[in-house]
């Protein structure tokens, strides 16, 4: 079975578990921060996929990160996973418990990237034509950065993409100009 489907089961199965206890939020919290440390943190992720280094060990690790504030449930659930040797798989957990939580909360996550940071009044204006795109009523933005655009905006919801990115039209103009000139040549 691959990875991903493992995740996914595993990311369902606390899910539920945290659902039935009355502490959805507070185990969300915590495998939202296991995906911030190993976004920041790429060691955290080479630690956990190293074969060589034991599960006892790597549970010592994720204890010491988790210390302070996390959920028992959570705390449990590494262990679970230490015992079946599939450390490996964690941080693709908390990335499938990520997205069942936002299928569960009806939230809509939508990427927008822009070549400088926008204001709240931007910000508005994304989030409703994500509600418009999407049809629901609660939207997360997550928002990039990439000056290489040039100017505009790039909106992904789900597989669509609204691409008003001023390199995108100078691409397509470009090739529209290269068909034109082959064109010319025949």
């Amino acid at each position: 079975m691959s990875n991903q489907r493992v995740a996914s089961r595993y990311a369902k199965s606390i899910l539920e578990l945290a659902l039935e206890k009355g502490q959805l939020e507070e185990v969300h919290e915590d495998f939202q921060k296991l995906t911030t440390i190993a976004n920041g943190n790429r060691d955290l992720s080479l630690l956990l996929k190293n074969p060589i280094i034991n599960s006892e060990k790597k549970l010592k690790v994720l204890k010491a990160l988790f210390a302070k504030g996390a959920q028992e449930m959570t705390l449990t659930f590494f262990e679970i996973v230490s015992r079946k040797n599939r450390e490996e798989i964690l941080i693709d957990v908390a990335k499938e418990f990520e997205i069942q939580y936002n299928v569960h909360k009806s939230i809509q996550v939508a990427e927008l990237t822009t070549t400088f940071p926008i204001d709240e009044k931007m910000r508005k204006e994304f989030i409703a034509i994500v509600k418009e795109i999407s049809g629901m009523d609660s939207v997360q933005l997550v928002e990039k950065i990439n000056p290489a655009m040039i100017g505009g905006y790039v909106l992904k919801v789900n597989d669509r993409q609204l691409d008003e990115s001023l390199s995108s039209k100078l691409r397509v103009l470009k090739n529209q100009f290269s068909e034109n000139h082959y064109e010319s040549k025949i």
